[in-house]
């Protein structure tokens, strides 16, 4: 493999490892039945330790990262009921 495969493949396996993480903190921690603005200072402070323990994810990883953290933390949207046409 070259340099840059490699490289590339151990980047895909920490953004995992991070993503994985991340969602495990998620349903740990309660984060999903928090009020917005203790997610928010919550997925603040979780994003600057993520950042720090894996040190080869870019700014634009960490931002994806938190972006699928917020909405794996939103309340699960019901559809509306399908009536049938059978009365």
């Amino acid at each position: 493999m070259t340099k840059k495969k490699l490289q590339s493949s151990s980047e895909a396996v920490s953004f995992a490892q991070a993503r994985d993480e991340l969602f495990s903190h998620v349903l740990r921690c309660g984060v999903i039945d928090a009020l917005p603005e203790h997610q928010k200072e919550w997925f603040d402070d979780t994003m600057l330790y993520l950042a720090d323990r894996y040190d080869d994810l870019t700014a634009e990883e960490l931002a994806q990262l938190r972006t699928l953290g917020e909405r794996f933390s939103q309340p699960v949207r019901r559809g509306q009921p399908v009536e049938s046409g059978a009365a």
